[in-house]
């Protein structure tokens, strides 16, 4: 006997029509229709549509229907890996935010050569040192995010500390999905050495990532759970 899209929907207090969404998106495998044209789940379904709505606060809804696809046409493998880069994105998102909040307290970021002397960087080095793509840096020069001083003879974009410390900044209010207008007014008081707000902003930003782990963890539960339905585990 199978599970009325009622029942599903009230359980994870969500609509029918949700249901019939992720079904159309294809994250879902198609219900069966009874002879009156009403849907009929099962528990495979009722475990995707579980597994689903758990993994969105932590994963996000283009990931999660990556996923879904995947273990759909059992590729377990390549589904886990998919969820274990994001997880490693947000540890990487925490160890740089913890970094900065280091940096802001102590104002010590110097870069310097062998010699001990302060030298500044190229993009590409500004990007393997931040983990920030040089094209993210140039698009926030763009958006009027960054201002990048230039070398006047060869016209090359000219990193120090305080550049190198603003796309760190960037970067974790980005992926903590703050708007650009209070990433710039953080930036504006910093280069006016007011550092309170900024400070505040990344501890509060630390919360969020812990909330994001902690949904993620529930997420990768429900994950497991499905998998283990399908028999892929």
């Amino acid at each position: 006997m199978g599970i009325r899209p009622i029942d599903i929907a009230k359980k994870l207090g969500i609509t029918t029509s949700a249901l019939k969404h992720y079904e159309q998106w294809g994250i879902v495998p198609p219900a069966k229709r009874a002879p009156n044209g009403y849907r009929i789940y099962t528990e495979e379904h009722a475990a995707y549509f579980e597994c689903i709505r758990a993994m969105f606060p932590g994963f996000g809804v283009d990931v999660t229907k990556q996923v879904m696809v995947k273990l759909q046409k059992s590729e377990l493998d390549e589904a886990l890996w998919i969820v274990n880069e994001v997880q490693a994105n947000l540890q990487q998102d925490k160890i740089l935010t913890e970094r900065t909040i280091r940096i802001l307290e102590t104002e010590q970021l110097d870069v310097v050569d062998t010699r001990g002397r302060k030298r500044e960087l190229t993009i590409g080095e500004v990007a393997a040192e931040t983990g920030v793509p040089t094209s993210a840096i140039r698009h926030w020069e763009k958006e009027g995010v960054l201002h990048l001083p230039r070398d006047r003879e060869n016209g090359y974009r000219k990193f120090d500390a305080a550049q190198i410390r603003q796309i760190m900044i960037i970067r974790i209010l980005r992926s903590a999905n703050y708007p650009l207008e209070v990433i710039k007014d953080v930036l504006h008081e910093l280069e006016h050495h007011q550092v309170d707000n900024a400070r505040r902003v990344l501890k509060d930003t630390l919360v969020y990532l812990n909330y994001r782990n902690h949904n993620q963890i529930r997420g990768v539960h429900y994950l497991y759970q499905l998998c283990q339905v399908l028999k892929l585990m």
